[in-house]
């Protein structure tokens, strides 16, 4: 790569929340780099948003926005990409990577928040507490039955960050843990009880599902027919990861069937257009717009690490959580 002076950098910011509750944080990196243009359109960028505009940044601070191999093209003098948050299905990383450009993720700075929301879910859904509210400020008094999360069995499909953050929140509960995960981590089960089972077997068994896996070509519309027919009978899905891993049809189906009692989901296959989604006129559904990194703590994390990872890469230097890394010509799912 050659590299500018980092003063003579220009970077794109693009993530709506960036520096919002911490302000000097984004004075760290107008004070280190030439010149920071941010996004002023309040939501993501997408491809045609891009392209007018990406030729001339050496950095990207990016958020949701699609970063597709045209765009990836047109980015003549990018030197990274760090994104705001963990998720990468929005990159075309194998464009970056041929490209010789760093990609880069906030790693770890959302999962206490994510997991806060993912126990909120837990005991929203098992209370029934949406429709509960609903109904109480419409001056009824309804008669309902809610289930309690003590000794019931939890299961957690994907132990990264996040996943052990709503473990370790669980525990209280008296609840019997179960995971899986493709790179399970033994050492973090014993200390904490958790119980390693088969995918097929935590369907079977668990009385709540959290999901906490990334999208990966084997993981889209992981959650379909299939996969739910082998949930157990009044079970409840939660989903704080990404809306590809849900057929919505499917969970559409099983839901109005009355084979899952309930649907716990922040995000969607898309967004921020819900209008599109077929479950959102279900009552037994309980839905947020993707909120599950929204807090001050998040933001400022989020905000930090990506800044560092950029200034990293444009002073030429390793970058901590690179998902892309050109130097070694890798491309890490993880």
């Amino acid at each position: 790569m050659n590299f500018k002076q980092l003063d003579k950098c220009k970077v794109l910011v693009t993530p709506t929340s960036f520096s919002k509750y911490d302000r000097s944080l984004a004075k760290k990196l107008e004070d280190n780099v030439g010149k920071v243009i941010y996004n002023t359109t309040g939501k993501p960028l997408k491809e045609a948003d891009l392209l007018p505009i990406i030729k001339d940044f050496d950095g990207y601070i990016a958020g949701l926005d699609e970063i597709t191999s045209i765009v990836i093209e047109k980015a003549e003098n990018l030197k990274v990409i760090a994104r705001y948050g963990t998720g990468v299905d929005k990159v075309d990383l194998d464009a970056a990577r041929v490209r010789n450009i760093y990609v880069t993720i906030t790693s770890g700075a959302n999962s206490v928040s994510v997991a806060e929301l993912t126990i909120g879910f837990l005991i929203s859904a098992a209370r029934n507490l949406v429709f509960a509210n609903n109904e109480t400020s419409k001056g009824r008094w309804p008669r309902l039955k809610g289930i309690s999360l003590s000794g019931k069995n939890i299961g957690i499909i994907g132990l990264g960050s996040i996943g052990k953050e709503v473990a370790l929140r669980l525990k209280p509960f008296k609840v019997k843990i179960f995971a899986y995960d493709t790179d399970f981590d033994i050492e973090f089960a014993k200390k904490n009880d958790i119980t390693y089972l088969e995918l097929d077997d935590i369907l079977k068994g668990s009385d709540f599902i959290s999901l906490h896996i990334p999208v990966l070509p084997s993981t889209i519309k992981m959650v379909n027919k299939e996969f739910l027919s082998k949930m157990k009978k009044n079970s409840i899905l939660i989903n704080t990861s990404r809306g590809d891993l849900v057929d919505e049809e499917a969970l559409y189906e099983s839901l109005e069937s009355g084979h899952l009692r309930t649907a716990a989901i922040d995000t969607f296959c898309s967004e921020p257009d819900y209008l599109k989604c077929p479950l959102r006129s279900l009552p037994q559904l309980i839905v947020t717009p993707h909120i599950g990194a929204a807090t001050d703590n998040a933001s400022d994390e989020m905000t930090r690490i990506s800044i560092d990872e950029c200034i990293a890469v444009l002073s030429g230097k390793k970058p901590r959580f690179a998902v892309v890394d050109p130097q070694f010509k890798k491309l890490d799912s993880s």
